[in-house]
């Protein structure tokens, strides 16, 4: 048997995390297991379905690094399918017409709850024997009155439903279109799915698609249902927990290894090891190891991945990867930039937790006229500190080399002209060079930026001092 999976969202939103744990975690184990991965958009929902959410799901699952064999298959492109096997359940006896108008069918429910019993169709159509011509009817599947429906889930183990608390689902609508429970039947067996990886809150719906299965006598898949992604407060997921698309965390400045990573250990362990490369992901990946317990999203943890990621990643990836951040701030990638951009990533990719976080701490790099911090400013850039600055401008220009060496000897000089530690002389400095009293090492700073920009940038401070 060739493994199959496949991940169908419904475009009537953007990607989530939930969803895209789904996609990988079917992705992963048909890669396992030497298979193939199928993409199918379910977009029968036609009011719901946009084409925004279509793109954002597609682009979602590329930067994530997750490729389908097959696919994007599209629902709506094969209603006459459903069509066909709606009536061939009709004609069959598994189904039947039902004229109850959704009014009709909405003050049923509303009289059983008030008589406290479950708000379900109460099968008025059922045996009805005329079919009134030119009536509109939507067709229902004859669920058993009795007996139970049992599926060993790969995750859960065995789960047993009875009869007696299924409805006669509707499976075509009066106005020709499919129902969920009754399409994912059809393109599930019509594409030769074998495993289904879903999450549980699907788990009521797999009696009733098991039942569909049977009737159409179609090979029934294995069922593995993952329990769902909580936030710390044990809520679903949801967004006050955090972004709600997978292309937010790509435009705040994450990985895509980081979040893969992330994504596959919601929920699914391998001993206590915490980082996996891709192909280790598809190597390791058993379902058996897959909790029963909600997974907790822990944004704290994500960002220490994605930072491991930044710092252990090939320096021109993620060099590559800040350029877009340094755009957005609006920094011209110009000759000059792609020069500094690689410096500038070995002292910065040890603190910065994302790119954009990195392209923050980056900016004063590329600029020459950034704001000065108001507390760093009133705290250094002071008339007491104007003589520190002056010696180091002419000592700076008389340099006839930026190595560390004679930068030290520089800073010693001025410790001993004005009888001042290190951390005095050297933060005035910081802060006319970066606008900031927290930067990277002062001496990285100097060989970064270069003669021109750091003989500027003090004679700035100087005159913002005497202004």
């Amino acid at each position: 048997m060739i493994v199959k999976t496949r991940f169908a969202p419904s475009p009537t939103g953007n990607l989530h995390i939930g969803g895209a744990r789904t996609a990988l975690f079917n992705y992963l184990f048909a890669k396992k297991n030497k298979g193939i991965f199928v993409l199918r958009i379910e977009d029968t929902d036609i009011e719901r379905s946009k084409e925004i959410y279509v793109e954002d799901i597609l682009n979602g699952l590329k930067w994530l690094g997750i490729e389908w064999d097959e696919g994007p298959y599209f629902q709506k492109e094969r209603m006459e399918i459903y069509r066909d096997y709606a009536y061939r359940l009709l004609s069959n006896g598994y189904a039947y017409r039902c004229y109850c108008t959704p009014e009709e069918v909405e003050e049923k429910r509303r009289v059983a709850l008030k008589e406290g019993k479950k708000p379900s169709y109460d099968r008025t159509c059922r045996d009805r024997k005329d079919h009134p011509e030119g009536r509109p009817y939507a067709i229902r599947f004859k669920a058993p009155l009795s007996g139970e429906v049992i599926f060993d889930d790969m995750i859960r183990g065995r789960i047993t439903f009875s009869c007696d608390e299924l409805d006669d689902l509707v499976i075509l609508r009066s106005d020709n279109t499919p129902t969920y429970n009754f399409t994912v039947v059809v393109d599930d067996a019509s594409m030769g799915i074998t495993h289904i990886i879903r999450g549980d809150d699907h788990i009521n719906n797999t009696p009733r698609q098991i039942l569909i299965y049977r009737a159409l006598d179609l090979e029934i898949p294995q069922f593995a249902h993952v329990p769902l992604i909580h936030g710390k407060d044990r809520t679903r997921l949801s967004k006050r927990h955090g972004a709600t698309s997978l292309l937010e965390y790509r435009d705040e400045g994450f990985m895509p290894e980081a979040l893969m990573n992330y994504l596959a250990r919601l929920g699914w362990a391998y001993g206590d090891q915490e980082v996996f490369s891709k192909e280790e992901l598809i190597d390791k990946f058993d379902l058996s190891h897959v909790g029963k317990s909600p997974s907790i999203f822990d944004m704290d943890k994500l960002l220490w991945l994605n930072g491991h990621y930044i710092k252990t990643l090939p320096e021109d990836v993620v060099a590559e990867r800040l350029k877009p951040f340094l755009a957005m701030k609006g920094i011209t990638i110009d000759d000059e930039v792609e020069r500094k951009v690689p410096l500038v990533l070995k002292p910065l990719k040890e603190r910065a937790k994302t790119l954009k976080e990195m392209a923050d701490m980056a900016l004063f790099f590329f600029q020459d006229d950034f704001p000065y911090d108001i507390k760093a400013k009133d705290k250094f850039l002071t008339p007491g500190n104007l003589g520190i600055l002056d010696s180091f401008l002419k000592g700076f220009e008389a340099l006839t080399s930026l190595n560390e060496t004679e930068q030290k000897r520089l800073i010693e000089r001025i410790m001993g002209e004005f009888n001042k530690k290190a951390v005095d002389v050297i933060q005035p400095i910081r802060v006319a060079l970066s606008g900031k009293d927290i930067s990277p090492g002062i001496f990285e700073v100097i060989t970064i930026l270069g003669r021109d920009a750091v003989i500027k940038r003090i004679k700035r401070a100087i005159d913002e001092i005497r202004a």
